[in-house]
């Protein structure tokens, strides 16, 4: 295993998704050898309830299996399966023409492309939907068009709450809702907070949806201009108790069980993230602690360097916690 510079004798962090869910080395290697079969064999396989974007992501972002999949695709016009992995991918393709920064600093040719691949994975993913209305992934990466084609918060909803009728706690459903409620997409601070606290409510103990609520603050101080807002904002005792809360309720409930709680690497990141900005490196240790080295680009990212955040922010919780 690596380790950091000497500044940190722990190890460093591991962006890889596999480390943490191991069965998407599996889903990359059948994939690449062309075994389709095996692949629907995984996903179909999973729990009731498991949240199946995790697989289509993960296959999403496996360069050049569009070729393939629209083979299947041509082959069965009517496989919702191929269908929602190759929408995925036309969205996958399209956010990396677009970039994740900011519209004012995304060219025009840049939109023009990304949104191409957006309208034609809009066209796949309305046929998949039609043909199983019931399928979560194929909702959930429509929840992504919507953002990126600016259908507005109606349409945003409406397929959300699509989704929420067969899967009314969908983590990666309503983490993009959330996305869209936000200022940057035309929502409101208002509607973002009152989402996240709402999908806390109604979600078991030990689901990942309280991770919602962390989320909601991250985006919430990231928007704010300047360090002295950002530091008033994180002061405010609601802030703290509503993380400490969902915390609890979440991840660090009894009943939380890891093991295809896709996502969990993300909220425990998010609660590490805040606690430590908040400047409670107790409650960031046992969210740090919990992660071992594990870690995702989101939230570090927004907090410098991912690799560099991350063990800056760990290293002192561990330290003092």
């Amino acid at each position: 295993m690596s380790f950091t510079s000497s500044a940190s004798s722990l190890p460093s962090p591991d962006f890889e998704v596999a480390s943490a869910f191991p069965e998407a080395v599996r889903l990359r290697q059948d994939a690449a050898a062309g075994d389709w079969a095996s692949v629907r064999q995984y996903v179909d396989s999973l729990p009731q309830g498991t949240d199946r974007s995790f697989a289509t992501s993960v296959l999403a972002e496996i360069p050049g299996v569009e070729q393939p999949l629209r083979e299947l695709v041509a082959a069965d016009p009517d496989d919702v399966f191929a269908l929602t992995v190759l929408g995925a991918r036309e969205i996958e393709a399209g956010w990396e023409i677009r970039t994740g920064a900011r519209a004012k600093d995304v060219s025009r040719e840049q939109f023009a492309a990304f949104h191409a691949h957006l309208r034609e994975a809009e066209k796949l993913l309305i046929r998949a939907t039609a043909l199983d209305p019931s399928y979560d992934a194929a909702w959930a990466e429509r929840l992504n068009t919507a953002r990126g084609l600016e259908l507005g918060q109606n349409e945003a909803r409406r397929r959300y709450d699509r989704l929420a009728a067969h899967h009314p706690h969908h983590f990666t459903g309503q983490a993009r809702l959330l996305q869209q409620l936000c200022p940057k997409w035309g929502g409101t601070w208002q509607a973002a907070h009152g989402f996240a606290q709402e999908c806390l409510r109604n979600a078991p103990d030990g689901a990942l949806n309280g991770g919602l609520v962390a989320e909601a603050h991250l985006e919430h101080w990231a928007d704010l201009r300047t360090s002295q807002e950002r530091a008033a904002y994180l002061r405010q005792p609601h802030v703290h108790a509503e993380l400490v809360e969902a915390a609890e309720r979440s991840v660090l409930h009894p009943d939380f069980r890891p093991a295809h709680a896709y996502g969990w690497v993300t909220v425990q990141g998010c609660f590490a993230a805040l606690f430590s900005l908040i400047g409670d490196r107790a409650r960031a240790a046992v969210h740090f602690r919990a992660l071992g080295n594990l870690a995702s680009e989101y939230p570090w990212s927004y907090l410098g360097k991912p690799a560099d955040a991350y063990v800056k922010y760990r290293d002192a919780a561990l330290a003092g916690g």
